[in-house]
């Protein structure tokens, strides 16, 4: 993991076998992702059933009721109920602890939930979920079922924990303590929301190049390099306080004839992450496009000059296709529906393997992404979980 700045603004990095994986910008303006904060309810607007929650920083949020049926009312902060049992209908005036669950994107609003959740390095306690549940990464069945017994007895009657993947390689006292200093913050937000006034930020999440090494898999994360002293600084502090055994980790690069930069050619890593075109090896190319509603990608043989019976070709490309594509929703962090016109291939066995290449390429992204199959257009459709912007909005205006 490389952290470095550039044209004033933080880049992490993420290599693997040489290859960058992941690359992402800190916005100039501090995201308000994972914050939570006291907010008043501006308006209700019935025909979506939704309200519009100021945050008193210059910003409004969208609060589905549908998903928020319940809700933590500041003052005091508890969940108010009505005379049947249920949280009462929310009003305009009214102060509630929300958390930013996700960004705003282009003209749509941050969205805004009652559940709040609090990150940590193996766990996530989540509020108002009160199950136990675990990471759809990890197999080992009687793990879990040691883990449960750990976590259960730990566990109120108002509050989950997901267990992240991390955990499986984590002693099961690290994820308990771990927990346990999660509930205890909980805790604290709770008590300070009855004192503290409106618009208060109750809770920030880490600066985001720390909650990208928080998230990364253990096992990933071999090394870490930066030429910040102000972020080699604050990386030092929180490994020394949540994971004192990656310290090693940590390397400070000094070089002032070959910055870090260009080392590692992040430069143009970014500019070639935000081109459409993305040249394949074999000489085919794919064009991503991504649009508000959808992200769209075509699949072309391009400069391929190989001497094999065209089907072979077609099946070539296209597998060399998904393992790239795969590759450049993560690097790019794209999100939400996204379209794949592959080159059409006649034989439904060549079709099921390209299928499952893609499937397994997908499955290595940390942010969950499903294949969902193949259209009768002969399209590929797939989603991938939206947290974060992708990289070409989190660059821009700096890099239209």
């Amino acid at each position: 993991m490389i952290i470095t700045r550039l044209d004033g603004r933080i880049l992490t990095l993420l290599t693997e076998d040489f290859r960058a994986v992941q690359i992402d910008a800190d916005e100039q303006e501090p995201s308000i992702l994972g914050n939570i904060y006291i907010g008043k309810v501006k308006d209700i607007a019935k025909n979506i059933n939704a309200a519009f929650v100021d945050l008193g920083c210059g910003v409004t949020g969208y609060y589905s009721l549908d998903a928020n049926p319940v809700h933590h009312f500041a003052a005091p902060v508890s969940l108010r109920e009505g005379p049947d049992g249920q949280s009462r209908p929310l009003r305009p005036g009214d102060e509630i602890l929300v958390q930013v669950s996700r960004d705003a994107v282009k003209t749509k609003a941050p969205v805004l939930s009652a559940y709040l959740n609090l990150p940590g390095r193996y766990c996530v306690l989540t509020a108002l979920k009160t199950s136990l549940s675990f990471s759809g990464k990890i197999a080992d069945k009687e793990w879990k079922r040691r883990m449960s017994g750990f976590l259960m007895p730990e566990k109120d009657d108002d509050l989950g924990v997901i267990v992240r993947t991390n955990a499986a390689d984590a002693e099961p006292e690290e994820v308990l303590e771990e927990f346990r200093r999660l509930k205890a913050r909980y805790r604290r937000i709770l008590e300070s929301g009855r004192f503290r006034t409106c618009y208060s930020l109750l809770y920030s999440e880490l600066p985001p190049y720390i909650a990208r090494l928080r998230d990364a898999y253990d096992s990933a994360v071999q090394e870490i390099l930066t030429d910040d002293p102000e972020i080699c600084e604050a990386v030092k502090r929180y490994l020394a306080e949540e994971r004192p055994r990656d310290l090693e980790k940590l390397r400070f690069y000094q070089d002032p004839l070959l910055p870090l930069s260009k080392l590692y050619s992040v430069e143009k890593i970014l500019h070639d992450a935000l081109q459409k075109k993305v040249w394949l090896k074999s000489g085919g190319y794919l064009v991503v496009e991504p649009t508000e509603a959808l992200t769209a990608i075509d699949v072309n043989t391009g400069k391929y000059s190989g001497k094999k019976l065209m089907r072979e070709t077609i099946r070539l490309i296209n597998l060399e296709a998904a393992e790239e594509i795969a590759r450049q929703l993560r690097l790019r962090n794209l999100s939400g529906i996204i379209l794949v016109d592959f080159i059409n291939m006649e034989s439904q066995a060549d079709r099921d393997e390209l299928m499952r290449v893609l499937t397994a390429a997908c499955e290595k992204d940390p942010v969950r992404t499903v294949v969902v199959d193949m259209t009768r257009l002969n399209l590929a459709e797939l989603t991938r979980k939206r947290i974060r912007k992708p990289l070409h909005e989190q660059v821009s205006p700096a890099r239209p």
